[in-house]
């Protein structure tokens, strides 16, 4: 068997196929919405491998990875006309789990009554980059949310996301013995 290409000029006039072989342009709503989630994905590919992320949660963020690039393949597709995509599978049940995981993390994490910065150790910096970036793809679904139908449970994901990285950071420095970095408004 022949190794396929990893190049095809497909692409060089500036538009890419959707799944199903529409051309679009490169710089549509869809496809900053899908690239902003390979870009995330990739910023938790850095986040897991710092040697701070034990086990666990090397594993929730394959796991969230996976889910990332289903959400992908989802806004990949163009609905066929009068009709909608259907609904990422399992996406209702995947939120939860985000949800258990946050009261955990936050559970094992001392309460702030102040805003934190982002930084600390190397890991949490890391976390707080990825929820910049999550915020980022957020931002580019509800945009094309605004001119498509894109199944409300994504934004929700996405949402928790946000939430659950910020506090990984702050679990993350805690695990480390850093201090968080604490706003303090000039007077």
């Amino acid at each position: 068997m022949e190794k396929s290409k990893l190049y095809t000029g497909g692409g060089d006039t500036g538009t890419t196929s959707l799944v199903g072989g529409e051309r679009v342009a490169k710089d549509c709503a869809r496809l900053e919405a899908y690239g902003t989630i390979d870009e995330f994905s990739a910023f938790l590919g850095v986040l897991a491998a710092c040697p701070e992320c034990e086990g666990e949660l090397r594993d929730m963020f394959n796991n969230i990875q996976n889910r990332l690039f289903d959400i992908g393949g989802y806004l990949a597709s163009r609905p066929g006309a009068g009709t909608g995509l259907p609904p990422v599978k399992c996406l209702d049940q995947s939120r939860v789990e985000l949800e258990r995981a946050i009261d955990k993390y936050d559970s094992m994490t001392p309460k702030v009554n102040a805003f934190v910065l982002p930084g600390g150790c190397m890991a949490a910096a890391h976390a707080h980059v990825a929820r910049t970036v999550c915020r980022r793809a957020e931002r580019r679904i509800i945009a094309l949310s605004q001119i498509e139908d894109v199944d409300r449970e994504v934004v929700r994901y996405f949402n928790r996301l946000s939430d659950l990285l910020f506090i990984i950071s702050r679990y993350l420095n805690h695990k480390c013995g850093v201090n968080e970095i604490i706003w303090r408004p000039q007077s």
